[in-house]
Parts: C-alpha cells; structure tokens; sequence
C-alpha cells in the first residue's frame, strides 16, 4: 500500500490515566488492522485541569501528574518523535498493569526499559519544556473543545474524544471500531455519543 493510501492519525495521551492507556492498547491492535500511521503525542490533564474546583484527592493526582508528561515531553524533544510511544508504553506499563503508584518510581523504570537516558527523570520537576507541553495539549482542546480528557484522536482533520473501552478489542474487533468512529466523527453535526461505564480499566 502506497504511502498516500495510509491513513495519518495523532492520538493525544496522558500517562497517569487509565482510560487513554486503555485506547492506546486498542490504537495499537487497529495498526495492525488497517493502514494507520499514528504520531503519539502528550496532552496534560494536569494542564487542561489549572484552577477548576476538584475534589482534594484529584486535585493530588494532577498535581503530581506533572512528572510523567514533562518526562515524555522532554525525551522526545531531546531524542526524537520516535521514542515518545516506547516511553509512554513503559511508564504507562508500571503505572497501569504495573501498579505503580510513585510516579517517580514509574518514570525510571520507563526511561530504563524504554533504553533511555536516566538523567531525564529530572525533567518531572523542571518547567523547561512546559511551553511545548502545553501547545500540545492546545492542539488537541483546539479540536474537541475543553470539556474532554484523555485520550483525543484525530483523523483526517476530525478529532473525537475516546473511544473510552475495557477491554480493549483486539483484532478484527479492533478494526470495526475504528471504522465506526471515523464514520462518526467525519459526519457532520455529529458531537457526541455515550452511555454509563459499568466496568473499570481492565489491563490484560
């Protein structure tokens, strides 16, 4: 298949949460399925969540949520686009299945197993990168509004918030759900569709 016959998608993540971990294992089953190129990128909840009223616990999380997508912000502006998906998959691995509550302990065993340099765990508490961090998560609230989270996808111009899933679909499964969400998302007028969780993250 001919590079112009592949479709582009970007898929926007933020590490610490459960949900977006979920989709970018589906995300990763739909490659396989259909001629999808993804670029992986950080959107920050703790960003998207500055000044709102949160409830105390919630609150703690983002503020500690900071770390993970400084770390990722900074290794792919330091070592290339091409290793922020095998960062994300490693701290997400150790926060999610893992069970990894400190995130600082979650971002060296990322950096470690994703092969990079242990050094940027000192990022999580440095703002130097916050600039690229937060245009990132404006590219994707640019295209779905802010009263999303994680994870955004786009497509051909069109972005939707989700698909919220668990499990997550695997193979052919995988596929038919990334039609129908292109089908959706590129119909005109169409905003939104959803019904109550009735399970949790279910990491396999």
């Amino acid at each position: 298949m001919t590079d112009e016959q592949r479709t582009q998608a970007e898929f926007w993540f933020d590490p610490l949460c459960p949900w977006a971990w979920m989709t970018s294992r589906w995300m990763g089953e739909v490659q396989q399925q259909r001629p999808v190129d993804v670029t992986w990128s950080v959107m920050s909840l703790s960003v998207l969540n500055e000044g709102r009223d949160l409830p105390q616990d919630y609150r703690d999380m983002l503020d500690r949520g900071w770390g993970p997508v400084r770390v990722v912000t900074a290794a792919g502006e330091l070592h290339g686009p091409e290793v922020v998906k095998p960062l994300y998959d490693a701290i997400g691995t150790a926060i999610h299945p893992g069970g990894v509550e400190d995130y600082d302990e979650a971002i060296r065993i990322g950096l470690e197993h994703a092969g990079l340099p242990a050094e940027l765990a000192a990022h999580a508490h440095s703002e130097e990168y916050d600039a690229q961090l937060r245009a990132s998560t404006k590219r994707a609230l640019d295209l779905v509004g802010d009263d999303v989270g994680t994870p955004v996808v786009a497509v051909d111009g069109v972005a939707f918030f989700g698909p919220v899933v668990s499990p997550a679909p695997r193979g052919e499964a995988a596929g038919r759900l990334w039609d129908g969400c292109v089908l959706v998302a590129g119909t005109p007028g169409f905003f939104e569709l959803k019904r109550s969780r009735t399970v949790g993250p279910q990491f396999d």
